[in-house]
Order: C-alpha cells, then structure tokens, then sequence
C-alpha cells in the first residue's frame, strides 16, 4: 500500500516505514503529526484518486531529527569580464517516518461520489429539452425598437 500525499507543499509517493526528507517542519522532535492531504491511495492495485485530496483519508507520521542538507554552490560567471560570485546555502530539512495510512472510508466515497454524479448526469438529460429560453430575444427585439 503506497500514497502519493502532500507535505509543506511538495509531493512525496510514502508507504509504511518509509524515511523521508522534507522541508522543515514547526513540530517537535518525537512528536506525531498526521497529514489530511492524501492525492492517491493504492491498495493492493486498487487505486482511489482524490479531486483535489481524499476525504477522510490520513498519513501519519513521526517526526525523527531537524537537520541541514547537503551544501549547494552557487557560482555565477560572466566570459571575459573578469565577474565571478561564489554562493550557497543549506536547505533546512525534516526527518520523518511514515508510521501508516489510514483509508478510512475512502473507497466507499469514491463509490458514493459515482453513483450521485451518474444521477445528475440522469437528470440533466430530461431536463436539456426544457432549458431553450426564447426570453432573451424578445428583450433584445424591445430594446432596439
């Protein structure tokens, strides 16, 4: 079982037991966070895509250490100026674990979401003859006369 989920703004394909590096995250070492926002779930060959994110579906996670990433040069040059700048930076990153995900219900509402929609998509066929107005020539003939 794997989920495609969104944290601190990216996207990480996660599975149970798995480390993951992110952006840094405001929570305390030790602690557990859970994040709501899950894109895609497979279970088992059984995927749910969620529009946006699934409802009632959850990742929960142990946040491991706080730490820096590997450094990141920055060198700019410029061809026979004589202008060469040399930067860089550390990302700040997050160490968390994936303890599990929790599908709670989402299969069952991607199945209800279906039915409703094949219901309206009923409706709308009956009710497309009626929907002809013929109102707003009539006007449009009044105002230029």
């Amino acid at each position: 079982m794997y989920a495609i989920v969104e944290i601190a703004g990216q996207q990480f394909k996660v599975s149970k037991d798995l480390k993951v590096y992110v952006n840094r995250l405001t929570n305390e070492e030790g602690s557990k966070i859970s994040f709501d926002k899950v894109l895609l779930l497979d279970d088992n060959g059984n995927v749910t895509l969620g529009a946006p994110a699934i409802e009632g579906a959850s990742v929960e996670a142990k946040v491991l250490q706080h730490l820096k990433g590997d450094k990141v040069i920055v060198f700019k040059k410029k061809r026979r100026k004589g202008y060469k700048k040399r930067n860089g930076h550390r990302q700040y990153l997050t160490q968390i674990v994936i303890e599990g995900i929790t599908a709670a219900g989402g299969t069952k509402k991607a199945a209800a979401k279906k039915a409703v929609v094949a219901e309206e998509a009923a409706t709308e066929e009956v009710e497309a003859p009626k929907a002809k107005k013929a109102a707003p020539k009539a006007k449009k003939e009044a105002t230029k006369e």
